[in-house]
C-alpha cells in the first residue's frame, strides 16, 4: 500500500517550502549587496538628511568607500562619528566629508574637486539632495523659484557633470537619483517642487541614453514622501468634502515611504543597476496611468480638490 501526503497538508507544506525559498534568497541577496558594493567608491549627496544616513550606514557596513556631502559640517561629522564608532575597522573605509550645499552654486566646482581628490575615482553618485515647498503659486516669489531648481536641479546635474569625465576615462559607473515621483506627477500647489522634478527627471534620462556606450548606468528612483513613521500618520481634521478627492488625498498623506525602505531600495538599485524604480502603494501608480491614457478625467479630479475648501484649510 503506496503511502502518500495527505491532501490537507499539500498547502502547509507549501507555504513551508515557499517560506524557505524566500528565506534562502533574501540571505542571498543581503550577502551579495554587502559583496557587490565592496570597495567601491560611493557619494552621496544631503547624507546628513534621513534617508541620506540610513543609506550611509548601509552602505558603509558593505565596505563601500563613502565620500559623505552634506551643506552642515557639524552634521557630517556627528555622522562620521556615528559610522565609526559601531564598525570594524578592519572591515570597514573610514568615510570622506566633502561640504555641499547646492543652494551655494558658487562653491560648488570646488566641492566637485574635493570629492574627485578623495579616491581618484567614482563608482557611484548617488543624488539625494532635495528642498520641498508647497504653496498656491501667487504666493511663491521668483528667487523662491530659482533656489528650489538650483538644489533639485542645477546642483545635480551640474555634480554629475563634474564626475561623468571620471566615469568616462575608466568606462564604469553608476548615477543613482533618488527623486520623487511628483517628477513624473505634478500636484497642485507644488509648482516649482514638481517643475524641478520633471526637470531633472528628464536630465537624468537622456543622460541615460548618451552614456550607455561608456559603460555607464544611470538609475532613477522616484518614490512617494518620505515619512519618518507612516504608521503615524495624523488625519486631517477637516477632511475634503470631495468623495474622490478625499480617498486620494488620504491615501496620499498616510502611505510614506520610510527612510529604511528607501535606503534598502537604493542598494538594490545599485547591485541590480535597475534603470528605473517607482516606490508607491497603488494609487499614484494608478493616477500615473490615468494621466497617461484619461488625462482630462485626471485634471478634472484634481482641480476638484483645489476647489474644496478642506483642501485649502490643509495648507494653512
Amino acid at each position: 500500500m503506496k503511502m502518500g501526503v495527505p491532501s490537507v497538508m499539500v498547502l502547509p507544506l507549501l507555504i513551508v517550502v515557499f517560506a524557505g525559498v524566500y528565506y534562502v534568497y533574501n540571505e542571498v541577496m543581503r550577502f551579495m549587496s554587502k559583496s557587490m558594493v565592496l570597495n567601491k567608491v560611493v557619494v552621496i549627496t544631503d547624507a546628513v538628511s534621513g534617508m541620506g544616513s540610513e543609506c550611509a550606514r548601509l552602505f558603509h557596513a558593505g565596505g563601500a568607500r563613502l565620500v559623505l556631502c552634506g551643506p552642515s559640517w557639524d552634521k557630517l561629522e556627528s555622522l562620521y562619528d556615528s559610522l565609526c564608532s559601531g564598525s570594524d575597522p578592519s572591515k570597514t573605509f573610514t568615510p570622506k566629508l566633502v561640504l555641499l550645499d547646492f543652494s551655494d552654486m558658487e562653491n560648488i566646482s570646488d566641492a566637485i574637486t574635493e570629492i574627485a581628490e578623495c579616491y581618484g575615482c567614482v563608482d557611484v553618485l548617488i543624488c539625494n539632495s532635495s528642498m520641498k515647498v508647497k504653496a498656491p503659486v501667487q504666493n511663491l516669489s521668483l528667487e523662491m523659484d530659482k533656489t528650489v531648481m538650483d538644489v533639485n536641479y542645477f546642483g545635480p546635474i551640474t555634480l554629475a557633470k563634474g564626475v561623468l569625465p571620471l566615469m568616462i576615462t575608466r568606462r564604469t559607473g553608476q548615477f543613482v537619483l533618488v527623486n520623487s515621483i511628483q517628477g513624473k506627477l505634478a500636484l497642485p500647489f507644488r509648482t516649482c517642487y514638481a517643475a524641478s522634478k520633471h526637470a531633472v527627471q528628464a536630465f537624468f534620462d537622456c543622460l541615460r541614453a548618451e552614456v550607455e556606450e561608456y559603460g555607464i548606468s544611470v538609475s532613477t528612483i522616484s518614490h512617494t514622501f518620505i515619512n519618518a513613521d507612516a504608521q503615524d500618520a495624523t488625519p486631517s481634521k477637516a477632511p475634503p468634502t470631495n468623495a474622490l478627492w478625499a480617498y486620494i488625498s488620504n491615501m496620499l498623506n498616510t502611505h510614506g515611504v520610510s527612510p529604511d525602505s528607501l535606503a534598502h531600495e537604493i542598494v538594490r538599485t545599485v547591485n541590480r543597476q535597475n534603470r528605473e524604480v517607482l516606490l508607491a502603494h497603488p494609487v499614484p501608480w494608478i493616477a500615473l496611468y490615468i494621466r497617461a491614457l484619461l488625462p482630462s478625467c485626471f485634471f478634472a479630479v484634481v482641480a476638484a480638490g483645489v476647489k474644496d475648501g478642506a483642501m485649502t484649510e490643509q495648507l494653512k
